[in-house]
């Protein structure tokens, strides 16, 4: 029997169950600080995978596109939190003043890598530049996170120094990012061995971090402090900056003269937040009081630019001549990473 079409993804579904075991039978005390550690253990070895996957000719075939990848990072570190920040007269009547928090979080974190580069393949776009951009925001969001954190939230981050901050999340994400790569040539086999069930390590990773941040945020009194009215406006709010940065990527595309390839790149490239950097980063900035209501807006987001995303990809898919373009790409283009996946 085929799937409803209504329903979420899978890794949706599972991260729903993951926040409602966190709700039930979230971890204190000894345990949650064994889960800390473990957390930190697999987000080292989730970036690892990242480097071991990306290619050096792919980085090579899109590197050359700087007026794309120059578009791409102004919408997502510089567009994305003057949207959230300007917004605020709107926007924080209508959730509580941490989910605002979380919302201009939200507007901080780099794009997202696997499903950007799955979908603008999916629409026939220019995926050597898509495969460069994306890992390259991931990179820069090291640095541009925090920073725009410290600017626009004003809170009491874990770390007081913005510097060891960074200093921290490089340590987590860049360094194994980087290890991962130099070590491609040993560890791409496995990877491409292993096929699709390294979304398994992927998605496991993930969701044991989401697990650890709800556990804290739960037992700090989350839940009690959250409003069903504050959480329908949290999914309207979701939407509207789904909406306004999908518009945007588009409008920047067609003003400055990008071909349709182009076009696709800068859409799910530019309009995308990662769940995957965003909550690793989240656990650094913040007590672990806070994480968990920080890193909602971020979790709403994820699968509304999926669906909405997945839709807008098959249309661009259908347009007249994408085949034939895609024929002529197909013979240049690098082979792209292996275990691209939607859930990036």
């Amino acid at each position: 029997m085929s799937r409803p079409r209504f329903l979420p993804d899978n890794f949706t579904l599972m991260l729903m169950a993951t926040v409602a075991l966190a709700s039930f039978f979230p971890a204190s005390g000894v345990p949650a600080q064994w889960l800390n550690t473990a957390t930190t253990v697999v987000i080292v070895l989730l970036f690892f995978l990242h480097g071991a996957k990306l290619s050096r000719p792919a980085i090579l075939a899109g590197i050359g596109h700087w007026r794309l990848h120059l578009v791409i990072t102004a919408i997502t570190f510089v567009a994305f939190p003057i949207l959230g920040w300007s917004l605020r007269p709107l926007l924080e009547p209508l959730v509580t003043p941490d989910l605002y928090l979380g919302i201009l979080f939200l507007c901080t974190v780099p794009a997202t890598v696997q499903s950007a580069i799955a979908l603008t393949a999916l629409a026939r776009g220019n995926m050597p530049a898509a495969i460069c951009s994306a890992s390259g925001s991931t990179l820069l969001g090291i640095l541009f996170t925090p920073l725009l954190v410290g600017m626009l939230l004003h809170v009491s981050a874990s770390s007081s120094d913005p510097l060891a901050a960074i200093g921290k999340i490089a340590l987590q994400l860049l360094v194994p990012f980087v290890v991962g790569h130099l070590m491609r040539p040993w560890v791409a086999p496995i990877v491409q061995w292993m096929g699709t069930s390294i979304k398994v390590v992927d998605q496991g990773s993930i969701l044991l971090v989401v697990y650890s941040a709800f556990s804290g945020a739960v037992v700090a009194g989350l839940w009690s402090q959250m409003p069903l009215p504050a959480m329908a406006g949290l999914f309207v709010l979701c939407a509207l900056l789904l909406a306004c940065s999908m518009a945007l990527c588009v409008f920047a595309s067609r003003r400055l003269g990008f071909s349709t390839e182009d076009e696709i790149a800068i859409l799910f490239c530019g309009a995308q937040k990662s769940l995957v950097s965003g909550v690793p980063m989240a656990k650094v900035l913040f007590p672990a009081s806070m994480v968990g209501s920080i890193v909602l807006p971020l979790m709403l987001f994820h699968p509304m630019q999926l669906m909405v995303s997945a839709v807008i990809a098959g249309r661009y898919a259908r347009r007249p001549g994408a085949a034939d373009t895609e024929r002529h790409r197909s013979a240049h283009r690098p082979a792209p990473p292996t275990g691209t996946g939607r859930w990036g």
